[in-house]
């Protein structure tokens, strides 16, 4: 496969009026139009009855991640405000779910806003029943590794955010955080916490809607992405090879993994793109597994460009899933907890996807370069109708189901 590096991309550039973007979410989940691209047509529907324009047999993958509140605001001995963004947990922790778990004390990597006013070797905030302290370990270019401690031993972190944080909403929403985030910037089905922004493109899904496709025979899947800040990050140099593709946590259990095995000759759609990403990641584990099947889980991780890299080696979906199952036995895996780094864009070769539900992204950001890969050059009149007849783009917009 020919890689994407040599793209330019000012080629996914369109002009985004902030019309366009809403600040806030619709009244009810539902109430959002649905653009539908299948067989090059383009049609407007209601997301509401998004059942009646799946394929056949469909089965939908969901990201179950939970946003944390992963914004901190401590003062300085001089009153000055330092905002800590959470990103993600020090490398000394194997699993987002072990650091999010941990009593006392917790190292985690951080970007630091007004850092330079930050001179105090500890800084304190007092929320109620809390205390919690926070000191800097090392600054890197990226990013601030620093250590929390907090004197109520029965709390984990995960509840220390949800009493003391503030939910991250994007920061194109320019506004601060209200009570009505707390629940819409979250989607109805999410569980595990880990993320610092929304799988956006399941914010639509209700309950009723979720039963009804149960009752109409539509499978639900389940995976693990936690969003990183990095889905924010915007493409800053002109050739894609120059970008480094944010790295974030998955966590798929063996049974959702013989569902995909099961169910590879039916149309797979991932709500979004990190389920999509997810789920393509598994074909190149299972790739790798293939060639090495005494491979580390560190070795099967798939980086940037390593969708690639493997021209000569590709092999079927069933080849792919069942290597991944039988390395999962071998190493007596449960679930696959490790980090993705893939980048999908043109020429990308879907391999278990067969399409997408998603919101409308970003100029020049590497989600739209993932749609391009989906639907070709198509992307162009798809983004031009949707501006045309006044669908809302973004974290809190419209929805689209995109069909490869």
């Amino acid at each position: 496969m020919i890689s994407p590096s040599h793209l330019n991309i000012s080629d996914f550039n369109y002009d985004l009026p902030e019309s366009h973007i809403p600040y806030f979410p619709t009244e009810n989940r539902e109430d959002a139009k649905l653009l539908v691209f299948k067989e090059s047509k383009i049609e407007t529907h209601s997301f509401k009855n998004i059942l009646h324009q799946l394929p056949q047999n469909a089965v939908l993958v969901f990201n179950n991640t939970k946003v944390i509140q992963a914004r901190l605001h401590f003062k300085t001995a001089t009153n000055q405000t330092i905002e800590l963004f959470c990103l993600e947990p020090h490398d000394c922790y194997s699993d987002v779910a072990i650091a999010m778990a941990t009593k006392g004390s917790v190292k985690w990597k951080c970007l630091v806003g007004n850092l330079r006013k930050w001179k105090d070797k500890f800084l304190v905030l007092n929320h109620e029943d809390i205390e919690l302290k926070v000191k800097i370990l090392e600054k890197t270019e990226s990013h601030v590794d620093v250590e929390f401690n907090w004197d109520s031993q029965e709390f984990c972190f995960a509840e220390v955010l949800s009493r003391v944080g503030a939910i991250p909403i994007p920061p194109y929403l320019k506004r601060e955080t209200t009570e009505t985030d707390l629940t819409r910037y979250q989607t109805v089905y999410a569980q595990h916490k880990g993320s610092v922004a929304a799988p956006t493109a399941g914010l639509h899904f209700t309950e009723s809607i979720l039963n009804e496709l149960k009752s109409a025979n539509i499978q639900q899947l389940q995976v693990t992405l936690h969003v990183g800040a990095g889905t924010f990050m915007p493409v800053k140099s002109e050739k894609i090879g120059d970008h480094i593709m944010h790295a974030e946590w998955i966590d798929v259990e063996i049974e959702t993994i013989e569902r995909v095995l099961k169910n590879c000759q039916s149309p797979i759609i991932p709500v979004g793109t990190t389920s999509f990403r997810t789920v393509e990641t598994l074909y190149w584990m299972g790739l790798k597994a293939f060639l090495n099947p005494n491979s580390t889980i560190q070795q099967l991780e798939v980086k940037q460009w390593d969708a690639y890299q493997f021209n000569d080696n590709e092999i079927s979906v069933e080849q792919s899933i069942e290597s991944l199952l039988t390395w999962m036995e071998l190493n007596n895996l449960q679930k696959l907890v490790c980090k993705t780094q893939i980048l999908i864009a043109p020429p990308y070769q879907l391999k278990i996807a067969k399409g997408i539900i998603t919101n409308f992204h970003q100029p020049k950001s590497t989600l739209l370069l993932l749609i391009s890969a989906i639907v070709g050059d198509n992307w162009k009149d798809i983004y031009n109708y949707a501006l045309r007849n006044n669908f809302r783009f973004l974290s809190y917009g419209d929805s689209s189901l995109l069909l490869s």
